[in-house]
């Protein structure tokens, strides 16, 4: 992905990369070097975007609370 500097040194993170590390505005970023030589971008403030899985975690789903879904497990439903 390639991208353009401005005048004031700005550039565009690509969307591909925003998403790919939860970046949104007002998110931190930082810049280091690695032993490469390379420079890698990362989220700063260390806030990983949650994944499908951690998104759903503690959903039963709509309207079970924790009787209904302890009554269908024991099979009383």
């Amino acid at each position: 992905m390639t991208t353009t500097v401005t005048a004031k040194g700005q550039v565009t993170i690509p969307k591909a990369v925003r998403d790919l590390l939860g970046i949104v505005p007002g998110s931190k970023v930082d810049f280091h070097r690695a032993a490469d030589g390379s420079v890698v971008l990362t989220r700063a403030d260390k806030k990983q975007p949650a994944s499908r899985f951690e998104r759903l975690r503690g959903h039963a789903g709509e309207g079970l609370d924790t009787d209904a879904i302890m009554a269908m497990t024991r099979g009383e439903a």
